[in-house]
């Protein structure tokens, strides 16, 4: 009777085990089906030509989900004077960028008068200062060529910008353009891939996706977890015991 009653009484809690490491598992399953489908059409996006950039009247009903990674291309005029420069951590579409340094974002004036922010690319720590890539800081109308991207969410351990020091730690046009005081700009900003400037600073870049999808080893890890789980408990309740 002993026996039994230690028996039972660790029966519910291996089910509410097993049951958690079913779905763990389970939800690693729909996570690699989402993963599948994301790198699916982030590909097809950053493969597409690109179009013409949406007009400004139409930027406050573009869908992120539908635009963003679209190519695009425009012309327009950098505000220099009004750079912002994002710390730049690695990032999984830009696989070629290494070691400390910055993501230059610039206004660029639309013919119309819009403002979009640009990433024009990346500048290594001791090229911080525009005057150290003067030959990049291209005067009259550009012709570029990019991704729309929509603002990155700030991080718990993300510090705070320092506009003073024009140093800024997430990717959100709107409040650079607030700390800029350069008025509204885009909702999304602009990944440049085209023209390199002269001297190659900032350096710009075509998108790649190189998103990792481990979503089935996790998957099997659960459910072997979960096999062992009832392994163990049947060889355990199936062992004779002292009474």
């Amino acid at each position: 009777m002993a026996a039994r009653r230690s028996w039972l009484g660790l029966l519910i809690p291996a089910l509410l085990a097993l049951a958690a490491l079913v779905a763990l598992g389970t939800w690693q399953l729909e996570r690699k089906a989402w993963k599948e489908a994301l790198i699916a059409a982030l590909t097809e996006r950053l493969a597409a030509p690109p179009a013409a950039l949406p007009a400004s009247a139409a930027w406050p009903s573009l869908n992120e989900a539908n635009e963003e990674y679209r190519r695009v291309t425009f012309s327009a005029t950098f505000d220099h004077g009004a750079e912002a420069l994002v710390y730049a951590s690695a990032s999984a579409f830009r696989p070629e960028i290494s070691g400390p340094g910055f993501w230059v974002f610039t206004p660029a004036r639309l013919p119309g008068g819009a403002l979009v922010l640009v990433n024009r690319g990346f500048v290594p720590e001791n090229h911080r200062d525009p005057a150290s890539r003067a030959q990049g800081q291209i005067a009259g109308p550009v012709e570029i060529v990019g991704a729309m991207r929509w603002p990155e969410h700030r991080s718990w351990f993300a510090p705070a910008d320092d506009a003073r020091k024009n140093l800024w730690f997430t990717r959100d046009p709107q409040a650079i353009a607030a700390g800029k005081g350069v008025g509204p700009v885009a909702p999304f900003y602009v990944e440049q891939e085209a023209p390199v400037p002269p001297g190659g600073l900032p350096q710009p870049g075509k998108l790649a996706v190189t998103l990792r999808n481990a979503h089935l080893q996790y998957a099997m890890t659960w459910y072997g977890l979960a096999l062992v789980l009832v392994v163990m408990f049947v060889v355990w309740a199936r062992t004779p015991r002292n009474p």
